[in-house]
């Protein structure tokens, strides 16, 4: 890993709940960023070359390591993003999990041959892979960001987070660790007002050939817009906005204790949390009930103490946004039913009931603890409220007759659907994406291959005498075509 600096040019990030400094990073330039993308560029032809098997070592060895690493890593989630134990465990355990399912994929790149034995289409590393991570998740989905890439025998730049940057460059300090070769992974930190100027430089970069981004749908459109000038392949994991549909047969404990985790798990600033709780009449009281009892108990404060189960908002910006939700909510006819505007940076887990088209909670993007209901008289209204939105990411269905859940999850407009589970469950193994304004391309097990390989095809020559060109002519008329 190469970490690109000079020892004075250094940015802080500030913790959101202290004001304090909660690491520094280095402070990269659009320059360092062409130099990080030159470095894995030279080491891509041995990287490449390494044994699949060695790859995979080394995969597995990084995975054992992190899960060991709950004292490096709780402190830096905590201070830089105001994480809360359960959801660091949470990412400690999913970046474990994607980092053993990209060493099961050293050997699954797979190709054929044709029968005659003339023809050969296989995969291949494609060269250096940009990945582009967000502050929210920060081990699980920079660790989904190169896991693959890793494997498949590309190099790579990671653009840390400006928010997380620490905690992005320890997940290179164990991947060195374990073995990984120097200039494989290339890690650049910058400040908050130079990310324009040093995003434009990597996708830029001729060595560039893939591009993945996690973030928002408004930086992703950006991102993409980059990239197709430079004619850059790219992966996009971007909003969401999820539904959560309750029919009248679900399990209502079940679904409200599904629902809260989904809803408020590390604050809500999750793509895939549960934004849009959608309720048939005959059963909306009971489970609008039953979720506020839930979320009432749910408050918010300095997780260092390990008292409190929700941390901070990001920043107090966002905090104002989202307390801006909810009291425009409000004065549109919603009812609060636990929770409510923001304190400072803290905000406890708000239930809003009654939302309707005309608030702006309906439509936009969370991003915070904050569940919204709308109650649907029919199936058909509940299916057309949860496809009454620009993302399609994430969803879920409860019922207890499983086929006709899965009637409905087929009809959802969402790249990921689950039925009886929360919105916020995860497998590295699983094609993971969105459509719509969420994006396209799948991160996760044998769907990620065709993101990070370049597909190739080989023939040998003829096997028999071919006719010269333009003998035919020649014979028939005496004159050349």
């Amino acid at each position: 890993m190469t970490f690109l600096q000079d020892e004075a040019a250094c940015f802080d990030r500030i913790d959101p709940i202290l004001g304090s400094t909660a690491s520094s990073a280095p402070a990269c330039t659009a320059a360092d960023a062409t130099r990080a993308v030159n470095t894995a560029a030279r080491a891509f032809a041995a990287w490449s070359a390494t044994a699949p098997a060695e790859r995979r070592r080394i995969l597995m060895r990084a995975a054992e390591i992190l899960r060991d690493s709950e004292h490096r890593i709780a402190p830096l989630m905590m201070a830089e993003i105001g994480a809360p134990r359960a959801w660091i465990r949470m990412n400690m355990r999913l970046a474990s999990d994607h980092l053993e399912e990209a060493a099961a994929l050293t050997t699954q790149a797979f190709g054929h041959v044709t029968q005659d034995m003339r023809a050969f289409a296989f995969r291949e590393a494609v060269g250096v892979c940009l990945a582009i991570a967000p502050w929210n998740a920060p081990l699980v989905l920079a660790s989904r960001a190169v896991a693959t890439a890793l494997a498949l025998g590309n190099t790579v730049v990671l653009k840390a987070s400006e928010l997380s940057p620490a905690t992005h460059l320890l997940i290179g300090q164990i991947l060195t660790e374990a073995g990984l070769p120097e200039g494989v992974l290339n890690i650049v930190t910058h400040p908050p007002e130079t990310a324009g100027e040093v995003v434009e430089a990597l996708i830029a970069h001729e060595a560039v050939r893939r591009v993945n981004f996690t973030g928002s749908t408004r930086v992703g459109r950006l991102i993409a817009e980059t990239a197709a000038r430079h004619l850059k392949r790219c992966l996009l994991e971007l909003g969401g906005k999820a539904p959560f549909l309750v029919l009248e047969d679900a399990d209502l404990d079940l679904a409200a204790e599904e629902a809260a985790f989904g809803a408020f798990m590390n604050q809500g600033q999750v793509c895939m949390a549960t934004d849009r709780i959608i309720v048939v009449e005959p059963v909306a009281d009971r489970f609008a009930a039953l979720l506020a009892a839930k979320a009432q108990r749910l408050r918010a404060g300095d997780p260092r103490s390990g008292k409190w189960p929700l941390g901070p908002i990001v920043s107090p910006q966002v905090a104002r946004r989202l307390s801006d939700l909810v009291g425009d909510a409000e004065r549109r006819g919603a009812r609060i039913l636990a929770g409510g505007a923001a304190n400072g940076v803290f905000m406890d887990a708000t239930v809003i009931d009654h939302v309707t088209p005309g608030m702006a909670v309906y439509h936009e993007e969370c991003f915070g603890p904050i569940a919204t209901i709308c109650r649907a008289v029919s199936d058909a209204e509940a299916v057309f409220i949860a496809n009454d939105t620009a993302y399609g990411l994430s969803s879920a269905v409860f019922s207890r007759d499983l086929d006709r859940a899965m009637r409905i999850a087929r009809q959802i407009d969402a790249g990921i659907c689950h039925i009886n589970a929360t919105t916020l469950s995860d497998r590295a193994d699983m094609p993971f994406g969105g459509v719509k304004d969420s994006g396209y391309g799948r991160f996760g097990g044998r769907a990620a291959l065709d993101e990070f390989t370049e597909t190739r095809w080989i023939s040998l020559g003829p096997s028999g005498p071919r006719p010269g060109f333009g003998e035919e002519a020649r014979e028939g008329n005496g004159e050349t075509t």
